[in-house]
């Protein structure tokens, strides 16, 4: 498959990532992964080593796309809970330290 990453075009198979990936030791990180045979892999460290690329030049994003169209699991982090607006009644009795009933 054909595709671009950091403005360069890379021909990737899903073969060749895995055998790229053979023998690298997954980093530990919180972030975007990429499943690869049994290992979760840092998608920047995945980006790095398929692109011989420094992590700098090139976006998870772009390297989720590629390896989510080889096939490959990706995940990504989770969204950010939307900060709920307190009531009166929720904030009067915060500040009382009793429960509030809804």
């Amino acid at each position: 498959m054909r595709c671009v990453i950091a403005r360069v075009p890379f021909d990737l198979t899903r073969s060749g990532v895995l055998e790229s990936m053979r023998g690298i030791k997954p980093e530990p990180g919180t972030g975007e992964s990429v499943t690869i045979g049994r290992r979760h892999y840092p998608v920047k460290q995945v980006g790095q080593v398929i692109t011989h690329q420094g992590r700098r030049d090139f976006s998870a994003a772009e390297v989720l796309r590629a390896m989510t169209k080889l096939g490959f699991t990706c995940r990504t982090l989770p969204e950010a809970a939307p900060v709920g607006i307190l009531s009166s009644l929720q904030r009067a009795s915060a500040m009382l330290g009793t429960p509030a009933s809804a």
